[in-house]
This record gives C-alpha cells, sequence and structure tokens, in this order.
C-alpha cells in the first residue's frame, strides 16, 4: 500500500510539471496581452523558447505543489523576449538566426536579436570574448544578414559597445572599481537658476541591502505580486553620485547565450552602470555608480508657463581643450545656470587603434543590416546613469547613427522608465540638433534642471518626431529601479551585479504611448545571471547574497523568483473572467 501511495504521489507531480503549461495558458496570454493587437500598427513580438533550466525550475515548483510560483515563474519565462547571440562560427550563427527568424515570420511575430559578438567586449571581464578581429566581426555580420535574408527583424545591436570603448577599459577594470559615496541631491527651488552651483557637503545614506533570506510568500490570488512601496523595494530615494570621469565606467556587459532549443550561445552580464541619473533638482550625475532615483518623471513638453523666470543665456562650451595627459580641471562659469561641475566628463579621448577599429566594426554592421531593408537597427547608447548626453552623441554620431534606426537604452540595467524616456528623449534632441550643424556641447543634458532642459528643447528641436533618432528600452528588471547598496560595505558595490530583490518590469510592448519611444523590450534575459559577484572580496561568495551565483548567462533561479515576486507591474497568475 505505502509503494503504490508513493507511486501514485510521484505520477501526479510528473503529470502537474507536465500540464502545467496548458493549465495555466490564460498566464501567458495576461503577461503578453499588450502584444496581442489586431492593429497593423502593433508588431506582435516574439517569445523564443524558453532555458531549459527554467523549465526545470517550473517543474520542481508545482511538483513541491508551489503552483502559484510555478504558474508566475512560466509567466515570465513565456513573455516575448530577445534572443542573444555572440561567439558562434559564421556557419553557425547563419543556421542559428534563419531558424529563429523563419518560426517568427511563421507566427507572424517580430523577433529581437541581441548581437553580441564586437571584439574585445566586456574589456575582459565576465562576458569576455568576442569576434577575433575586425575581418572576422566583417564575415560574422555578413552571416547574421544572411540568417536574416528579407524577414523583419528588430536588432540590439552589440550592448555597451560605445558606453564601453576600449579607450574606456585603458583607466578602468573590474578589479579596480570603488564605491562611490552618495550625496542628497538640494530641494531647494532656489538652487534651479543658480549658475553652476557644485554640491559640497556629502552625505551618506545607507540603504538596506540585504536581500530575504526566504523570498516572501505571494499573496492571494488577484493580488498584486509586488512588495510594500516602503519595505522590500530599494531604490526610491532621491540620492546621487560624483565621479570626475564618467568616460572610464566600472563596465560589466551581458553575458550572451542561445535559448535552450537552439544550442548554448551567450547571454548579457549585467554592464557596470554608473552614476544614476536625478530627478530635476539641477544636480545631475555624472559619475560610475548608480544610485536610487525612482521618483516620477512627467513627460517633457516644449511649452513653458507664463510665470517662467528669465534665464541667463544658455552655456557655451570652453575653447580651450585641457592637455590630454595632465588635464587642467574646467572650472564652471559661476553664470551659467543650472550646470554641476562635470569637469573631466567631457574631455576629449585620444582615440586610440582599438577604439578606431571599434567604430570600423559598428559602421559595418549598421550598413550591412540595414541594406537588408525590414531590419530596424538600435545602436548602443548606455542608460541614463553612465554617461552624459554630450559624451554619448558624439559617440552614436561616430558610429553611424545617420544611417540606424535609433538607440537602445538601458540594456541589462535597472533605470526606471521615467529617467530612460527623459534621457532617450534629450539624446534624440540632441542628435537632431548636430545633424543641422549644432556643436553636441551645447546640448541639454540630464545633468540640467528640467525647467532648463526644457527651454532648450523649445529653442533647438524640431516640431515632428518623424526628423528625429526613435530609441528603444530594456525594461526586463527595472520594475523596482537601481538598487542602493550600504554605503562603504564592500570595497566595490557592483550595484548592477544580480542586486537583491529587484523586479520584472513593463512588459514589451511596441505600444508605448511616446512618440520617441518605439518599443518597450525584453533585453537581458530575466533570470540569468550577472556573473560571480565578488564586489571586491576574494569570494567565491557573494557578500550580499551569501551564496555563489551562477556564472554570467546561467539560469539563477533564487533571482528568477525575486523577479517575478517583486514585479512592477505584479505578475497576475490568474485570469480574472467577467462577471466574477
Amino acid at each position: 500500500m505505502r509503494k503504490r501511495r508513493k507511486i501514485l504521489t510521484v505520477s501526479t507531480a510528473v503529470v502537474a510539471a507536465a500540464t502545467l503549461p496548458l493549465l495555466i495558458s490564460p498566464v501567458v496570454s495576461a503577461a503578453a496581452r499588450e502584444d496581442d493587437d489586431d492593429s497593423s500598427r502593433i508588431a506582435r513580438l516574439y517569445a523564443p523558447p524558453p532555458d531549459r533550466d527554467s523549465y526545470r525550475q517550473v517543474a520542481r515548483l508545482a511538483w513541491r505543489g508551489d503552483f502559484r510560483d510555478s504558474a508566475g515563474l512560466l509567466a515570465m519565462v513565456r513573455t516575448p523576449q530577445a534572443v542573444w547571440y555572440g561567439d558562434e562560427t559564421p556557419e553557425q550563427i547563419e543556421r542559428l538566426v534563419r531558424r529563429t527568424t523563419r518560426s517568427a515570420d511563421v507566427q507572424g511575430k517580430l523577433p529581437v536579436l541581441a548581437l553580441y559578438n564586437i571584439p574585445g567586449r566586456d574589456c575582459g571581464s565576465y562576458s569576455s570574448g568576442g569576434a577575433d578581429g575586425l575581418a572576422a566581426y566583417e564575415a560574422w555580420i555578413d552571416a547574421v544578414a544572411e540568417g536574416i535574408g528579407g524577414r523583419k527583424v528588430l536588432i540590439v545591436l552589440e550592448p555597451d559597445s560605445l558606453a564601453l570603448l576600449p579607450s574606456d577599459c585603458a583607466d578602468e577594470s573590474n578589479a579596480d572599481q570603488t564605491a562611490v559615496e552618495e550625496q542628497p541631491a538640494a530641494e531647494h527651488p532656489a538652487e534651479e537658476q543658480l549658475a553652476g552651483e557644485q554640491q559640497t557637503a556629502i552625505e551618506q545614506q545607507p540603504a538596506a541591502e540585504a536581500p530575504p533570506t526566504d523570498l516572501p510568500p505571494l499573496p492571494d490570488p488577484g493580488a498584486s505580486t509586488a512588495p510594500p512601496a516602503a519595505s522590500d523595494a530599494q531604490g526610491t530615494g532621491q540620492d546621487t553620485a560624483q565621479s570626475p570621469d564618467a568616460q572610464s565606467p566600472d563596465a560589466q556587459s551581458p553575458d550572451p547565450r542561445l535559448p535552450a532549443s537552439e544550442g548554448p550561445a551567450p547571454k548579457p552580464a549585467e554592464a557596470p552602470k554608473p552614476a544614476e541619473a536625478q530627478e530635476p533638482s539641477g544636480l545631475q550625475p555624472s559619475g560610475l555608480q548608480p544610485s536610487a532615483s525612482q521618483s516620477p518623471a512627467p513627460e517633457p513638453s516644449a511649452e513653458q508657463p507664463s510665470t517662467l523666470p528669465e534665464l541667463p543665456p544658455l552655456p557655451t562650451p570652453d575653447p580651450v581643450t585641457p592637455d590630454p595627459v595632465t588635464p587642467d580641471p574646467v572650472t564652471p562659469d559661476p553664470m551659467t545656470p543650472d550646470l554641476e561641475d562635470v569637469g573631466d566628463l567631457d574631455t576629449p579621448v585620444v582615440e586610440d587603434q582599438e577604439t578606431a577599429a571599434r567604430y570600423s566594426e559598428i559602421n559595418y554592421a549598421v550598413d550591412s543590416l540595414t541594406a537588408l531593408g525590414n531590419t530596424s537597427v538600435y545602436l548602443d547608447a548606455g542608460h541614463a546613469g553612465w554617461h552624459s548626453v554630450r559624451s554619448i552623441v558624439p559617440r552614436l554620431i561616430k558610429a553611424g547613427i545617420d544611417r540606424a534606426t535609433g538607440f537602445a537604452l538601458n540594456v541589462s540595467h535597472y533605470q526606471t522608465d521615467p529617467d530612460s524616456a527623459w534621457y532617450g528623449r534629450l539624446i534624440s534632441s540632441c542628435l537632431a540638433y548636430a545633424d543641422e550643424g549644432g556643436d553636441p556641447e551645447d546640448c541639454a543634458d540630464q545633468s540640467w534642471s528640467r525647467r532648463h532642459a526644457r527651454r532648450w528643447l523649445h529653442a533647438h528641436v524640431p516640431d515632428d518626431p518623424g526628423r528625429m533618432k526613435h530609441f528603444v528600452t530594456d525594461t526586463s528588471r527595472n520594475g523596482q529601479g537601481p538598487w542602493s547598496p550600504r554605503a562603504g560595505a564592500h570595497a566595490d558595490t557592483q550595484s548592477w551585479c544580480n542586486p537583491p530583490a529587484r523586479g520584472l518590469g513593463r512588459r514589451p510592448t511596441t505600444r508605448t504611448g511616446d512618440a520617441l519611444l518605439d518599443a518597450a523590450l525584453w533585453v537581458k534575459t530575466p533570470g540569468e545571471s550577472d556573473g560571480r559577484c565578488l564586489r571586491g572580496t576574494d569570494g567565491p561568495l557573494d557578500p550580499v547574497r551569501g551564496t555563489v551565483n551562477p556564472d554570467a548567462g546561467e539560469w539563477f533561479p533564487e533571482q528568477a523568483l525575486e523577479l517575478v515576486r517583486y514585479a512592477e507591474p505584479s505578475v497576475k497568475v490568474f485570469r480574472r473572467f467577467p462577471g466574477r
């Protein structure tokens, strides 16, 4: 009798795991409902086959009877997301890309491909690798183009390739990253019109760092699965970090990886992301370490209130070029409104041979892929807490943004949607200004106050969004915004690396409500590790989580469940029918 009962129990668990996708298919429909639109203007995004390890976790949860966790996780892995490619041979990549694009075409869906094979990627860190030189990369891109053919594809081209140039690697390495002290942003209205006023009082603001050892239980059916706003959610303050040079970012890139059904391939490890973009306090960051910034930001508008006080003239670039070896500090003009002392932030960097090759590689990829006709190509532009507008725009121009569809923001990072939308608008506006002969040094920057920036936009931005470059954003893990580690807790906080208590963000959609934002996408595969995250220690434990994290690109079960439980908007695991 006991043996028969055991066999019955095992059989029931196996059947439950096998039939779970059918039992909770409404969950999957709800997760991707934003794409299920009959309008021809709305593209339905392609969901690649999930990682085998993710399905194993779904089955284990169902075996234990944790059907709510299992259903939420299944909804996450079956939501449309990017397919990552890198490190394959030209023969392999052509076959794999053809398989993916054909599958999407048969389903009438738009596939998103993240191409991640640039030579010297990630400065040799967690996601090091890439093609062996320019010729090898060109052959690889040619093979990708052959695999795509005439089918419709959206491409996120080489995440971190422009925000983290080889010239940036010379000054920064993973071992040399240091924690940056956070300082509160001033809230006084008068500061919005003070010329170049600098923040001098630095205050350390501790933020809860430790993730829950045991993940919190999910609420009852129908309730939100997001955590209480004032408890476990991290990064709700308006802290900002300053650093003298944002062109030497602490960078980590995603580790590429193919869907399980298509064999091994790279997936993203999180790029080390510098300082967080600040809300409208006029003291925006230009540093290297991200800090919290989740206050909702209103959609920028060119219209100005009639009571707007007269502001001093807009800033002009310093005609003196600092010495490239021993640069002199730049002293801000006291009559320049609402600008931080960016100092060396935008000091021209002497372009080395590897950096020149990087631009050649990106330009070749842009020309080859856009020539296909049905391919949309978006270049890397980092995120709102990394480079200033005036720093990233010249890089985009050199990389051929004029021939690309647009640029991609927040790939594998955690910046909030309002911050990304504002940063994207400023970049797009600066590109349009530069296209008309303007100097990017004169462009409105995310460090400016919103009032001053809107005034600049009103004066210099085209009225027609069709004349401006569009962008896409990665919302796969930004539901709770950036993580704020406890100040001074570790020699290297690595706030980009598997931060605790993060959640899924906005579901993928091409219906954004923003004329410049083409799509909110899940580019980084949620649930996959960013790396070991030693945070300046000898390891092997991640001192924040107290566990040995999986290698970059491998499935991370604990983080996967956190993303579901802390999702914002929450993951609905039961479908409510009308009248019930």
